[in-house]
């Protein structure tokens, strides 16, 4: 525990009743002490770098080289990610990876260099190391993209962990993405970013920083080419970017930088390099395919945050019902939970909760649970009870149980760092499977206090398992969510192995989209928080998590009507839509009759898009790509399209152009190069292009890719191929893929194309030239004047 968590317990007081802030505070001393006697001092320290090169040994693609006082370990593997480690730092062990680390690539060789100091040469990248330590990354023509200068640690003469940071230079046109959850983004300006995943209170908005999900991911974007750089390394940290300048100083270049500080753990690193579809896909191929959602997932999310029952959930589903939006899911709070017992249903809200499920199912709305890792201590407590039988729950140095605060009280905290623990966990799903449960969200599980939003709950110096390594919660804090969820993920597969676990969570670390997605929960209600959501789900696609998004209407207020509109026409076309209903209510019909109308126009349009965004799903799951993307997706090499964060693509087909600002009538939407055709008007643009459209209260401007094929619900319910003009000259296509269930079974994947001939446009099938009709109706758009 640092100043900043005490200081903040402090002020937890007055938002919370006394006696329970109170507790808070006490609490905080007590992690506090805690660390004072489980943490060495540091004492004296003495700083270290690698010094001049000893001894090069090559190996299986690429080898070691030994200086004066470290070495550095280098290796490119089969999927073109180039790996390189300091004092002996190996790819594994490490929770980021997916499975065994990839195979070395044979052809890759540690060789001189002929400017002095030594290379890796492969396909796709060429590494050089120099005397001294500096590492290069350059492109297969010779270009540098990223140079990392020698490292520098501070050891404690006394002994113990040695902090350490790496400075290292990127092109001067080059612009920052990544780090995970940043509400400023997507593209990062100057400045330091922590990384410690921590509560952010009651509603964060751009400039608030860290979030419940941060990782050591920096995806740079530059004329050169793209790259992603990933320091292996969960200890508390910092980033500190600073863009370049083009022709600063009498006509020179002057580098981006960034420069990263860790507390401690192992100094390593991982690049891809490529397009931005090629560089996720070899950071997907190395950290894991992101986790198929069910088809309902996809559709629309309502949250009932607080105190609920039965009774008030059927209100809302007949609420729903009534004034014909469309609902997939309800979302339960922790109003459903037993407050003595953690995990369990609360029998007297929800006294017939399965047979409400089955009801529920029969209508399309499945319920959805939230999970937190808190467990009240106490016996009698079912969960408490077989938690400590197991010795299941986080220690501190001295061998205590560690205890943190909740609303019912004093809680424990299970250490999901041990596979025996996540075995044990992932069995309680059991009972939530029972009750009728389809999905489950996981919250306050950076972990952080249930008394006080944003609080620490475990002190640093907290024992974990670590998977058999022993350490302590200085570098278990930042995987501790990514543990919970794979503990669910496995449990939820043996206990339901015909269905695919449906599963997202509020904090997590590089590889979390292998067990689920993640909710930018606690966004502050307001025009701010509106324009953050945006960010953060474009920011957590570049880092490998696709299925990602915010709570529509946001955090700590209420929102107007047109400020809940726009948040809700853009959540439409992100992965995950939720819309929150807090202490009040918040459903679309509480905002007038005006709101109602095209409240149910945005759903309806969710729902007819939904066999595109399944298919922009399994594709994620193939290729890492996310559904949401910048404009620059397709086009890195277009500057103006960088610094455009106020349109997204999803996927490659459309573009959506939320309306981000109070009272707007009309926006100027940036397009990127090709024809796109407004889908409300049909009317087409060239680009790439600065246009001006009209955005009316009922809709916000959408664009579609001229040629594109897009599978969507036709009025009947089917499916259908809505297929938009291709300039003339041009062809276009689309990829289906018709999977409607949350099974397992692979569904196939049909390719289209989209081509004039003479005065009409002909769409077939890849591979199927004159078999006859395609397996399903054809709508062409975007054939009016222009």
């Amino acid at each position: 525990m640092d100043g900043r968590d005490l200081v903040r317990s402090v002020r937890s007081v007055g938002s919370m009743g006394t006696a329970q802030g109170l507790r808070t505070v006490r609490a905080a001393w007590r992690r506090r002490r805690a660390d004072a006697t489980g943490l060495p001092p540091r004492g004296a320290e003495r700083a270290r770098t690698p010094g001049p090169v000893r001894e090069v040994e090559p190996g299986p693609g690429g080898g070691v080289v030994r200086f004066g006082r470290s070495e550095l370990r280098i290796r490119v593997a089969v999927n073109g990610a180039v790996f390189w480690g300091w004092d002996g730092a190996a790819p594994e062990p490490s929770y980021a990876l997916a499975g065994r680390c990839p195979d070395p690539d044979p052809r890759a060789v540690l060789e001189p260099d002929t400017n002095g100091g030594w290379r890796v040469v492969a396909e796709r990248v060429t590494v050089t190391v120099s005397w001294h330590g500096a590492v290069e990354v350059l492109t297969p023509g010779g270009v540098v993209l990223r140079r990392e200068l020698p490292p520098r640690w501070w050891e404690p003469v006394a002994g113990g962990t040695a902090r350490w940071m790496q400075r290292s230079e990127v092109r001067a046109d080059a612009r920052f993405f990544g780090l995970g959850e940043r509400a400023s983004g997507p593209r990062l300006r100057d400045g330091t970013y922590r990384l410690w995943n921590t509560g952010p209170g009651l509603g964060f908005e751009p400039g608030d920083d860290p979030l419940p999900l941060t990782m050591p991911v920096q995806l740079v974007l530059a004329d050169a080419g793209t790259h992603l750089a990933f320091h292996d390394c969960s200890w508390d940290g910092t980033v500190t970017l600073r863009e370049g300048v083009e022709g600063a100083g009498s006509g020179h270049d002057r580098a981006g930088t960034s420069e990263l500080r860790m507390d401690g753990g192992p100094l390593r690193c991982w690049v891809m390099v490529g397009t931005p579809a090629r560089v996720l896909l070899a950071w997907a191929s190395l950290t894991g395919a992101p986790a198929l959602p069910p088809a309902w997932a996809l559709g629309h999310h309502h949250v009932r945050w607080g105190d609920g029952s039965e009774r008030e959930v059927r209100r809302v589903v007949a609420g729903y019902q009534e004034h014909g939006l469309p609902l997939d899911a309800v979302h339960l709070g922790s109003g459903h939970h037993d407050a003595h017992q953690g995990f369990t249903v609360d029998q007297e809200r929800f006294p017939k909760l399965p047979a409400l499920a089955d009801e529920l199912r029969r209508d399309g709305v499945r319920l959805v649970s939230v999970v937190g890792p808190a467990v009240p201590a106490g016996e009698g407590n079912a969960v408490y009870d077989a938690g400590a039988a197991r010795d299941a729950f986080v220690r501190d140095a001295s061998g205590d149980v560690v205890q943190g605060v909740s609303w019912p009280g004093g809680v424990v905290f299970p250490d999901f760092t041990h596979p025996r623990v996540r075995a044990w966990w992932g069995g309680l799903y059991a009972e939530r499977l029972e009750q009728g449960f389809a999905g489950f969200w996981h919250d306050m599980n950076e972990p952080t206090s249930f008394a006080a939003f944003g609080e620490p709950t475990l002190p640093r110096s907290a024992r974990h398992a670590l998977d058999g390594r022993d350490g302590d919660h200085r570098e278990a804090h930042n995987v501790y969510a990514l543990c919970m969820a794979r503990a669910a993920h496995e449990g939820l597969r043996a206990l339901l192995p015909e269905e695919r676990p449906f599963l997202f969570s509020r904090s997590g670390w590089a590889g979390m989209q292998r067990y689920g997605g993640s909710l930018s929960g606690e966004v502050a209600t307001g025009w701010p928080g509106l324009r953050a959501s945006l960010a953060l789900v474009l920011g957590l696609g570049l880092c490998g998590v696709p299925y990602a998004g915010p709570d529509i209407g946001g955090t700590g207020g209420n929102p107007s009507p047109e400020l809940y509109l726009r948040w809700l026409q853009l959540g439409v076309h992100l992965p995950l839509l939720r819309t929150r209903a807090g202490a009040g209510h918040r459903e679309p019909w509480e905002f007038g009759a005006e709101v109602l109308v095209h409240a149910r126009t945005a759903l309806v349009e969710r729902r007819r898009l939904q066999p595109y965004l399944v298919t922009l799903a399994h594709l994620a799951r193939r290729t890492g790509a996310p559904y949401a993307r910048p404009l620059w997706w397709s086009a890195p090499e277009e500057r103006a399209l960088r610094d455009c964060e106020d349109a997204f693509l999803l996927g490659d087909s459309l573009l959506v152009a939320p309306v981000l600002v109070p009272g707007a009538e009309r926006r100027t939407v940036r397009l990127p190069g090709g024809r796109w055709y407004e889908t409300a008007t049909g009317r087409a643009f060239d680009g790439p292009a600065q246009v001006l459209v009209d955005a009316p209260l009922d809709r916000i401007p959408v664009f579609a890719r001229a040629g594109a094929v897009i599978p969507v619900y036709g009025e009947d319910g089917g499916l259908e191929l809505e297929v938009w003009a291709p300039a003339r000259g041009q062809t276009g296509g689309g990829t289906v893929v018709a999977d409607a269930g949350d099974g397992w079974e692979e569904p196939g994947i049909e390719r289209y194309t989209a081509r004039w001939a003479g005065s009409r446009i002909v769409v077939e099938r890849e591979g199927e030239h004159g078999t006859g009709g395609l397996p399903h109706p054809v709508r062409v758009r975007g054939l009016g004047p222009n």
